[in-house]
């Protein structure tokens, strides 16, 4: 209006290493927390889908016979189907189905809010303060995690994040080999005698190292 001029100011954004608890401070915070927020965490914890993915869940998502999770994706993700535990169906049974919604209607910052105030009462209850770190969404964090370090798979971890670029899943990579160094040190040694037997490890995720008296030695890390 004055004839003055503006520069967008420039914002670099830090990323930071999100913080990973251990599965049993996941399980308490699962088992001390009300029904409805119980149920919403086992959820997130076996599934890895973003908080709101979850809050905007029907009844009609749930598939009780073959046990299986149909999410309608946000922020751009890929839509995807999930196998859930029955220890997740019976905790979903014990909710009321008089909604279409399981978890209710309005904002998922309500039960983020409920949460909060449960979780600071559990992290007071155990002693252990390490429980405050732990949001709804790092319970993703967490699944992504234990995924890669379960396949050493970075195209299954992006399949079940909905991620559709993969330099977003690459970040679980870095924690995983953070958290389990130790672990992770050593390989698996598997020899091969014939081409279909190198054709399995390779797709199991062993990598060929070279060829002794004829056969073919592959390994991967443990």
């Amino acid at each position: 209006m004055t004839g003055g001029t503006w520069e967008a100011p420039i914002v670099r954004t830090i990323r930071r290493i999100p913080f990973i608890p251990l599965e049993s401070e996941v399980d308490a915070l699962i088992a001390g927390c009300g029904k409805k927020v119980s149920v919403f965490l086992q959820l997130l914890k076996e599934t890895g889908m973003r908080c709101g993915e979850a809050w905007n869940l029907k009844w009609t998502d749930i598939d009780m016979v073959n046990q299986t999770v149909r999410v309608e994706p946000e922020k751009g993700s890929e839509p995807r189907i999930f196998k859930v535990s029955n220890n997740f169906i019976n905790m979903l049974n014990c909710l009321e189905k008089n909604r279409e919604r399981i978890f209710g209607y309005g904002s998922v910052n309500y039960l983020r809010r409920t949460f909060q105030r449960q979780r600071k009462r559990l992290a007071y209850k155990f002693g252990n303060p390490r429980l405050l770190q732990i949001t709804l969404h790092t319970l993703r964090h967490w699944k992504a995690t234990m995924e890669y370090h379960k396949t050493k798979d970075i195209l299954h971890v992006m399949r079940v994040l909905g991620h559709k670029n993969i330099k977003n899943t690459l970040l679980y990579v870095q924690l995983e080999e953070a958290l389990f160094k130790e672990e992770s040190d050593g390989f698996v040694c598997k020899v091969a005698h014939d081409i279909e037997e190198a054709k399995t490890l390779i797709e199991a995720g062993f990598e060929y190292v070279c060829e002794v008296e004829g056969l073919k030695l592959f390994r991967k890390r443990k």
